[in-house]
């Protein structure tokens, strides 16, 4: 089995980063089956937002972009956290769920940002 945060890891460390930013539903940020696994595994520094951001990105994804809902003010609340985590020490950003990357590309931020979608499909092609 090719679990998406080993696809993302592989991604990561080709770069040479140690300390990434991770973006995703309150279930992805605050248990252990993803960010305990780039821990534990490959030994990175996982930083998330804190509560009342985990709550925002939440929200958005659930309430926003899984009802195909593209909004300005939720990009600039997700540049807002994205810059929060740069400040934190992030190297990187991972966007930690699909529907993430509908509001928010490479182009919007100078922060990498790796999409899993992306890097576990491009991992299952090769």
């Amino acid at each position: 089995m090719l679990h998406i945060a080993d696809a993302t890891e592989r991604a990561i460390q080709a770069q040479g980063l140690r300390r990434v930013g991770l973006r995703g539903t309150v279930f992805t940020l605050e248990q252990d089956f993803y960010k305990g696994r780039l821990c534990a595994n490959y030994g990175l520094e996982v930083l998330v937002p804190d509560a009342p951001d985990r709550q925002i990105v939440h929200r958005i994804i659930y309430d926003e972009l899984c009802l195909g809902q593209i909004n300005a003010p939720s990009k600039l609340e997700y540049l807002r956290i994205t810059e929060a985590l740069q400040q934190q020490g992030a190297e990187v950003v991972i966007l930690g769920c699909t529907e993430i990357g509908l509001l928010l590309s490479q182009a919007d931020t100078a922060l990498p940002l790796f999409d899993t979608t992306a890097l576990h499909a491009q991992a299952a092609l090769e």
